[in-house]
Order: structure tokens, then C-alpha cells, then sequence
């Protein structure tokens, strides 16, 4: 039976749902309205047309509407805004925006991607700079042609998501002087604190002017005013606070609105009409870790989405095991990746959850590859079943392949004991013969099983204040180039021949570059009866991290004498 199926929004939902119906079936007539003149672009390439990677902004676009025409037969309507779904009628309104001129289309199924806008609050003085935001091809040409007429201008960026970050970082690549804005305390919640504080340094160390914990409280002429008092210089100011669902077509249409403003589906993306589905950042997703209701912006869901909905409209079954959120991100030199539950969400949900930590800085190649680096990693785990339930990973090396696999170990309910297990592929130019993600394993276990303890970095400063015994038990002449104030230096070559200096009565803590030393330090001590250490966790480069961006900006004293992130 041929059916009429119309889609709203022709971007990454829009455009895979498309597709996914001629597949599945040859005969259904297709139509799509996207409000923008151009549908299938890469949304999330956007950023980097500022920069000059992605040279051309028609590159951004990967499907013209003739193409969609002659290889899928897809009917592709762009410029046209859907104004209002009639459910009785089983119709919808379209405005075309070039001539005004409005029609109706009726339809058997209807698809709503619509997508989210960029949320631009009324703070006063708005009208004294020149907003932009970053959602679409149209936006980003102008906020481009705008930045080039300033050569090298100064520009504001408020908000530190993806968004805000990714546009900093590539007006900075452009030479314009960057302030980057983020009312919280850090930037890219999905990282936790004391992870991301390795991006604040490289956006600090790059030149970019970032400030965290302040907020705009107005704009003057051509300036951004801080609740701190803070005046920045702005040519520009790009708006990346964050998105809000587009949910108004749903809502004059009185669809179900979930719980978290986004619009409310079942489990293949069927809205409270049966006739009507919706995917991607406009609908409310389940996330399988918290077990909650909650938006995810991202692509990835949205083709998944758009591919159950689909599927489903021509009665295939489909299955919905939730999302548990993965991303990555590069900031200059770095690249960052993240999957599932982080600290934070965990004390914002207050989730009552009992999980253990692994906090780990193993090299990410073999070492003696010319471009091998430390890989930062945190892995969040349950206690006492060593479920996994997160991961980050922050390094110059392949940090989105280690945590893809946590990602599918998480999915398929994977433990601590599964990383162990994992067999991956090795050489020395991509990977060492035991994993990140296998070390991350074998630490996680050892963790669990009560055979020693240890303290993260951002732990250490309370310690010195509070002049705990600590023990660096790096060579001296690594020491030498920088060591905690009020760390004692007993290498371990030396440990066994200086175990009187180490006291019984008191915590002592260790560290050593990496953490691996100072383990292998603290399981031989406990062998000799020692039952009151602990090793600082990220040990001597992840507390350099840690310290640093907040030493520089805050102008505190450093409890290092000096820094190494080698």
C-alpha cells in the first residue's frame, strides 16, 4: 500500500529517516521540509569553518535537494517551514519562505525532527553588540564573513559546552583574541573537574581568555560586563550557552511534552499520536545508567532515533536499550572522549550510588615511539559488582578509541574483570601489549579488592596544608626538576634501604610520576607489614594539571616547585 509520509527538519534525524523509508519501501511517497535553505549538513563540522579547515561553507552540505530527488527519490523542500500539524485532518501547514505563499499537505505518518535552537536570554544591553549563534550553514557563513572583516578582532564566546569550545578554539586558530566565558566552574560538564582542568590549561596555554565562574550580567557598547565587574572587549559575541528543544509545533499540536521540556515518545519514537513520531534533539530519551528521563543532543542518537522510526512505520521490530551518552572533542592539541556517568551527574542526581574510581596516566603508544604520550584516564565503577558505569579520557593520543570500547563494555553490562579479559589488536606506533583500558581493569580490580587505597590529585593541596607525610619516590634527579614543597624524595630504588624513614604511626602518601612507581612501592611496604598508605592517584604530571590553570589565573601560591605534564 503506498503511503505519504512527510518529515520535518532535514538535518541529521530528518535526513537518515528519510532514507531509511525508501529503503524500506520503493513505493511510499516521501516529502521533507526543511526551514533552512540547506538539509543533510554536517552540523557538527560547523566550528571549523571559522578556522579555515573545513575551507568552503557549501562543503558543510552533504546532500542537495536534487540529489535526494534523483537517487532516492525523496522530495526535498527546503526554505519551507511547517507552521501547523492539523492531527484531525491529518495535515500540516507550510509557509514557503521565498514567496509567503502557505499550503497544506496531508500525510499518512509524520516525522518531527525539528532539532534545537540556540538559547539567547534577554540580558540588558543586548542590543549594543552584535549576536550570533551557531546552529545551521546560514549562521556560520555569517558569523565567518563577520569575524574576517575584523582581521583580528576581539571576539567574546559565552558558554563553555561543545559549541562554545569548538568555536573558540578556531577563531583563536584564526588569530582573533578570544575570551571564552562559562558561568560554572568548568567547561565540558561531561568531563569531571579534575579531569578538565587539562582543557583549561590548553586553552589558557593557547592564548584564549578563559574565564570560568562568572557570568554576564549585561553588555555595554561593544563589551561584555561581568557580574564580577570584569569588562572584555567584544567586536563580536557568540552566544553557545546551550540548546532548548524545539518543541512548538508538538505543543500547539498538544503532543505529550515529557518531563524534561523535550517531547515525549515511546520506545520507537512514537509521540502521543499514533501517526506522529519524533527524533533527535527534540525528543526526551531514557538514559539506561541514571534511569531517567533526559535530552541528549548528539548525532549519533538522532541516526539511531531516525532508523527505529522509520523501521517501525513499516512495522519492524525494533529494540530501545536507552543511551548512556558518549562524546569527544578536540581543543588544539588534545583530544578528549567521554561514555556514560561522571562524578558530577552522579552528585547532581544524588543517585545514592557506591562506586570506586580508577584514575590512571599510562602512556598511550609504546614509549619509545617518537609520538607516544600520556593518556589521562578516569573510570567510574560500581561497588561491589565492578560494573562499569563511565569513562574519560584526555590525552594527545587516541583517547576516542579507548573510550568507544568502555562505551560497548558498559552497553553489553561489562565489569571491571571484562576490561582485564579484552583482547585488542597491538603494535608500538597505536597502542602498549597491555591497553589503557586493560591497565584501567587490572587497577579497578585491585581497587575493589581492598589490596591498597589511594587519593586523587585534587586531594594533594589539603594535604600539604594539612602537613601530611608524603613520599615522592621518583629518582632524584626527576625530583630535582620539580617535586611537592613538602614532599620527601625516597626513590625506589632506594626504598628498600631507607624503610626506617618511613613511619607506621601516620598516613603516608606516595607518588610518583605516572602512579605506577609509588603502587609498586606501597604493595611492597604492605608486604612488610605497613597497613596506613595511599597513592595519589594521576601521581606527579595529573597533579600538574590539576594545579595549574588555578595557580595561573586565581594567583595562588603553587604547592609545586615546579610543574611537569611530561
Amino acid at each position: 500500500m503506498r503511503r505519504k509520509i512527510l518529515i520535518v527538519g532535514g538535518v541529521a534525524g530528518g535526513a537518515s529517516a528519510a532514507a531509511r523509508l525508501r529503503r524500506n519501501s520503493e513505493f511510499d511517497e516521501i516529502i521533507m521540509f526543511e526551514k533552512g535553505p540547506h538539509v543533510s549538513f554536517s552540523n557538527c563540522s560547523l566550528p571549523y569553518h571559522l578556522s579555515g579547515m573545513v575551507e568552503d561553507a557549501d562543503d558543510l552540505v552533504l546532500m542537495e535537494p536534487e540529489l535526494f530527488l534523483s537517487q532516492y527519490n525523496i522530495d526535498v523542500r527546503v526554505n519551507s517551514e511547517v507552521i501547523s500539524i492539523n492531527r484531525e485532518k491529518k495535515s500540516i501547514t507550510v509557509r514557503d519562505l521565498l514567496t509567503g505563499q502557505e499550503y497544506d499537505e496531508n500525510y499518512d505518518k509524520l516525522i518531527l525532527s525539528p532539532g534545537a535552537r540556540p538559547i539567547v536570554p534577554k540580558i540588558p544591553g543586548i542590543e549594543q553588540v552584535k549576536i550570533f549563534t551557531v546552529r545551521n550553514v546560514v549562521d556560520i557563513e555569517k558569523l565567518n564573513k563577520a569575524a574576517q572583516k575584523l582581521k583580528k578582532g576581539n571576539i567574546a564566546v559565552i558558554g563553555g559546552g561543545f559549541i562554545g569550545v569548538e568555536v573558540a578554539e578556531n577563531l583563536r586558530e584564526a588569530r582573533h583574541n578570544v575570551s571564552l566565558v562559562e558561568g560554572t566552574e568548568q567547561i565540558l560538564r561531561p568531563f569531571d573537574y579534575d579531569m578538565v582542568q587539562i582543557f583549561h590549561k590548553e586553552l589558557y596555554d593557547r592564548g584564549i581568555n578563559l574565564i570560568v565562574g562568572d557570568k554576564v550580567e549585561r553588555f555595554e557598547e561593544n563589551k561584555v560586563v561581568l557580574a564580577s565587574g570584569k569588562k572584555l572587549d567584544a567586536d563580536i559575541v557568540v552566544m553557545a550557552i546551550g540548546v532548548s528543544p524545539e518543541i512548538s509545533l508538538a505543543k500547539d499540536a498538544n503532543l505529550s511534552i515529557g518531563i524534561t521540556g523535550a517531547i515525549e515518545v515511546d520506545k520507537n519514537y512514537r509521540t502521543s499520536d499514533d501517526d506522529i513520531y519524533a527524533v533527535g534533539d527534540a525528543v526526551e530519551i531514557y538514559n539506561s545508567l541514571t534511569r531517567t528521563k533526559s535530552k541528549l543532543a548528539l548525532a549519533g542518537p538522532a541516526l539511531k532515533q531516525a532508523r527505529t522510526a522509520a523501521d517501525s512505520i513499516h512495522g519492524k521490530s525494533t529494540s530501545n536499550k536507552g543511551y548512556i551518552g558518549s562524546s569527544a572533542i578536540k581543543v588544539f592539541d588534545y583530544n578528549g572522549a567521554s561514555t556514560g556517568l561522571n562524578e558530577a551527574l552522579i552528585k547532581v542526581l544524588d543517585m545514592k550510588l557506591d562506586y570506586g574510581v580508577v584514575r590512571i596516566v599510562p602512556s598511550d603508544k609504546v614509549g619509545i615511539m617518537p609520538d607516544a604520550s600520556p593518556l589521562h584516564f578516569k573510570l567510574l565503577y560500581e561497588v561491589p559488582t565492578g560494573k562499569v558505569l563511565g569513562a574519560q579520557a584526555i590525552g594527545k593520543g587516541d583517547a576516542t578509541k579507548r573510550i568507544d570500547l568502555i562505551a560497548a563494555v558498559i552497553k553489553f553490562g561489562g565489569t571491571l574483570e571484562d576490561l582485564k579479559d579484552l583482547e585488542l589488536s597491538y603494535a608500538p606506533p597505536y597502542s602498549t601489549a597491555k591497553d589503557v583500558v586493560n591497565y584501567a581493569g587490572y587497577v579497578g580490580s585491585n581497587l575493589l579488592n581492598g589490596e591498597y587505597r589511594q587519593v586523587n590529585a585534587d586531594k594533594v593541596r589539603e594535604l600539604v596544608e594539612n602537613g601530611e607525610y608524603i613520599i615522592d619516590v621518583r629518582e632524584k634527579y626527576e625530583y630535582d626538576c620539580g617535586h611537592i614543597k613538602s614532599a620527601v624524595n625516597i626513590p625506589l630504588s632506594e626504598l628498600r634501604k631507607r624503610i626506617d624513614e618511613i613511619p607506621k604511626d601516620r598516613s603516608v602518601y606516595f607518588h610518583c610520576r605516572s602512579g605506577q612507581r609509588s603502587y609498586n612501592a606501597i604493595v611492597a611496604l604492605q608486604q612488610l607489614g605497613y597497613d596506613n598508605l595511599y597513592n595519589i592517584a594521576g601521581s606527579y604530571i595529573g597533579l600538574s594539571l590539576f594545579e595549574y590553570f588555578n595557580d595561573k589565573t586565581l594567583n595562588r601560591d603553587s604547592i609545586l616547585t615546579a610543574y611537569n605534564f611530561n
